[in-house]
């Protein structure tokens, strides 16, 4: 990409991987965007101006682009086909397999998220990455569905991460184990979450009672 007339959302997101990958040995500093504007031909001033909300927009940014590389992995003719545990398994696998090269700048990247300071923007990143997730399984939910099932996903998601950044199994099979086991929790709670509201559906109402005896079918 030509980055000679870009914007800075376009120069921001065209170095976020680059950036990333030197933050392994430099950290999420101006190093690492000094070095990834050089590589691409950016002004290292334009750089900095592009990452002027400092090591967190740096991994804001890093984040985003992984979630734009994971939507990219899938058609939706692919997704469609699979089972909605099968889906969100594959999508998240796709995110790990898209860090695994960079484990050390992801494990920098959530110290510095773990910060008391930061913990408000790590929470929005996770939710960022169960609703991409979500939205790319297909899932439409607007009601309190909608904030569940992300709600449960990021937190999966960030132990997941927890036990990936950890893993020297080979072809990373403890992480694996480890989310097929959550995934399935995630199924268990959604089956018996359905099941609970059909029972619900059906249960006596006395406010359906009462409004039928003020204004009864005829």
């Amino acid at each position: 990409m030509d980055l000679a007339d870009a914007t800075l959302d376009e120069i921001r997101s065209a170095l976020a991987p680059a950036v990333a990958a030197n933050a392994a040995f430099d950290g999420w500093n101006a190093r690492a965007v000094d070095a990834a504007a050089d590589a691409a031909g950016v002004d290292r001033d334009v750089a900095h101006l592009a990452f002027s909300g400092g090591p967190l927009a740096m991994i804001d940014a890093w984040f985003a682009h992984v979630d734009a590389a994971m939507r990219a992995r899938f058609t939706p003719e692919q997704l469609a086909a699979m089972k909605i545990r099968e889906r969100i398994t594959a999508l998240v696998e796709a995110r790990l397999d898209l860090v695994a090269a960079h484990r050390d700048a992801l494990g920098r990247a959530l110290a510095i998220l773990a910060m008391p300071q930061n913990v408000a923007r790590a929470a929005r990143l996770g939710w960022r990455a169960a609703d991409a997730m979500w939205r790319a399984a297909g899932d439409t939910a607007t009601d309190y569905n909608h904030y569940t099932k992300r709600a449960i996903l990021a937190g999966v998601y960030g132990a997941t991460v927890t036990v990936f950044l950890n893993d020297e199994s080979e072809g990373h099979a403890d992480t694996s184990a480890f989310l097929a086991r959550r995934i399935e929790g995630i199924m268990r709670f959604e089956k018996t979450k359905a099941q609970f509201l059909v029972r619900a559906a059906h249960r006596p109402s006395l406010s359906r009672f009462i409004g039928r005896l003020r204004y009864p079918v005829v």
